[in-house]
């Protein structure tokens, strides 16, 4: 009972979607075309796992790849920006406007230098990966405890040494905070890049499904895109919540 409960209490809003979902449906009476049964998409997963399972293997891996490609970028130009006042404000304005192009504008250009295929969509997700990394890690290099670099240098600790034992473990939660934030993003991202110049992948596989009219299984799609996207955040937020306990 009490796991129940719990089921309950955190996804009964998901429950009335679906519900909500089926009665409208019913009531209007709606072609599948238009909007086809939550049971039918479910059937439609089951029926199918390979294909599901195989482009949502291909799309988590082209995401966590660009996530990590845009975590180290990002955190690599806060750590040069926080080394020198000059490159600070060289980097930074370049970050913001850079990261400020819409996707949608840049994925051609990216298609032509890496290709139409997973280059670019990994260029895509690193691209939006990077603004997190790089704003949160730069404002936790300069989060320091109150008084901690005065002890140090009062210790004689050089700068390497201050780098290495009290700035950049500072900036670890903020760190974590960024890889949280971006870490569904890169999903989307992902889900963006494969369906406009992909051909694999879940992207690709929604596309194809509404080219068809197979309503089903571009549904089916979403949800599984939605699942995988969750089961990232979930992660990231599990080792957010460690980091913290660690750091706390």
């Amino acid at each position: 009972m009490r796991a129940l409960g719990t089921v309950v209490s955190r996804y009964w809003g998901m429950a009335l979607i679906l519900l909500a979902w089926q009665g409208w449906v019913t009531v209007f009476q709606l072609n599948a075309i238009v909007l086809p049964q939550p049971l039918d998409v479910l059937a439609d997963i089951l029926s199918n796992p390979g294909i599901y399972l195989a482009n949502a293997g291909q799309t988590a891996w082209m995401a966590l790849v660009g996530l990590a490609t845009g975590m180290a970028v990002g955190t690599l130009l806060a750590m040069l920006a926080w080394s020198s006042p000059l490159l600070g404000g060289m980097l930074t304005p370049l970050g913001v406007l850079f990261s400020s192009i819409p996707v949608v504008a840049l994925i051609p250009v990216l298609a032509r230098l890496f290709g139409y295929d997973g280059g670019t969509v990994v260029a895509i997700v690193a691209i939006i990966s990077f603004l997190p990394a790089f704003v949160f890690t730069a404002s936790g290099l300069r989060a320091l405890p109150a008084g901690s670099d005065d002890v140090f240098r009062a210790f004689g600790a050089g700068g390497w040494v201050r780098f290495t034992r009290l700035v950049v473990p500072a900036a670890v939660p903020n760190w974590m905070i960024a890889l949280r934030l971006a870490a569904p993003t890169a999903i989307l991202a992902a889900l963006l890049a494969e369906f406009l110049i992909g051909t694999s992948g879940l992207g690709y596989l929604f596309r194809a499904a509404g080219e068809t009219f197979n309503t089903e299984r571009a549904f089916g799609t979403s949800v599984v895109a939605t699942v995988v996207s969750i089961l990232l955040f979930s992660g990231t937020l599990a080792a957010e919540a460690w980091v913290r306990r660690r750091w706390g």
